[in-house]
């Protein structure tokens, strides 16, 4: 799953890249694109470790995207297509706000730079809906036809842009299988992120939407210096300026949650693995997302909670105390389930 890191220029959104991804390049001189891999760190992983001793410990990643050069936002102005291209197959947004004065002592207007950028994504979706449209158009007066319930999603999609709404704010269209090809910006989930200054913790003042419930404070340029420490240097560091955990990892947990997803273990050949699908997924999705000869064979598959064998001190003891069970096809899988799939192929 890849999250695309974007922002208005000098919203501070490469600064925030470097601290989440530990890459490292001149600030406002990157060329080209940055894509980083990073782990999803989870304490779980780290306990079934000490449980089970495995040879090999992987855990789940997530993919990060720092678009090449920057949008310059003209009110009124066209929507910069090529800048947001890199952007569209992205499957979540994280959206860099400034709220950090800039040299020269210019305030932020956290709020107002949201909305440029928000307006900018709406505009671009608009212009792809009424080009899909008109395209639409001219093949029924060929005499071709269309398909009724994708010309019905567009013009729902069409009435939300032109009032000036993401598409986000309704579920059930942003994720529409028959849209899934226009790869929709403002349809994306969407993480909001102030960059403030270095001695600021709070978040803005905000009136209006969207709600900040899904949004999170990062001092950007403090926690980059942060990332580049050795580890004693960067707890002395954590303590001056009363840091609790980095905000690497707080990122990396909202991203997972403004995607959906949620985590299973399974202990393999020696080796603790963390996976991650998304919530609501049945067992049988959970077998494929290991290997596809797992779901065509599934059988069934044994599970325990985490914690539950943690609490046990064994696989073996889990087991004499009932806490494994047998689940079918069917099972929705829980965030946090240690899963064994049986299966024969």
């Amino acid at each position: 799953m890849r999250l695309g890191i974007v922002g208005l220029p000098g919203s501070g959104k490469s600064t925030i890249f470097q601290a989440l991804t530990g890459s490292k390049f001149e600030q406002g001189a990157h060329k080209g694109s940055h894509i980083t891999t990073v782990q999803v760190p989870d304490q779980r992983i780290d306990a079934l470790k000490e449980l089970f001793k495995p040879d090999k410990t992987v855990f789940a990643r997530l993919e990060y995207l720092l678009p090449s050069g920057t949008r310059s936002y003209v009110p009124g102005g066209q929507s910069d297509e090529s800048f947001w291209s890199e952007a569209r197959p992205c499957d979540a947004l994280i959206h860099v706000v400034r709220n950090f004065h800039q040299p020269g002592g210019e305030d932020p207007h956290p709020r107002d730079d949201f909305l440029k950028l928000e307006t900018d994504m709406i505009f671009a979706d608009l212009v792809v809906v009424e080009r899909r449209i008109e395209r639409l158009d001219q093949d029924k007066k060929r005499g071709k036809e269309s398909d009724a319930e994708e010309r019905q999603l567009l013009e729902a999609c069409l009435s939300m842009l032109e009032a000036q709404n993401p598409l986000r704010d309704d579920p059930g269209l942003a994720t529409a299988h028959q849209l899934k090809g226009y790869t929709f910006l403002s349809a994306k989930p969407l993480l909001l992120l102030f960059s403030n200054d270095d001695e600021d913790k709070g978040l803005p003042a905000w009136d209006g939407s969207p709600e900040l419930s899904n949004a999170l404070v990062i001092r950007g340029k403090l926690e980059m210096e942060l990332s580049e420490l050795p580890p004693e240097e960067a707890a002395e560091f954590s303590a001056a300026y009363q840091i609790e955990g980095f905000a690497r990892d707080r990122v990396i947990r909202h991203s997972c949650n403004v995607l959906g997803l949620i985590s299973f273990f399974t202990v393999v050949n020696n080796e603790v693995r963390s996976w991650m699908i998304p919530r609501g997924s049945p067992a049988l999705e959970a077998a494929d997302v290991i290997h596809s000869d797992m779901k065509r064979g599934f059988i069934r598959a044994e599970v325990i909670p985490c914690e539950d064998l943690l609490s046990a001190g064994s696989y073996q003891n889990a087991k004499k105390e009932g806490k494994v069970r047998l689940e079918g096809k069917t099972y929705i899988v829980q965030d946090g389930d240690l899963i064994t799939f049986h299966f024969n192929v």
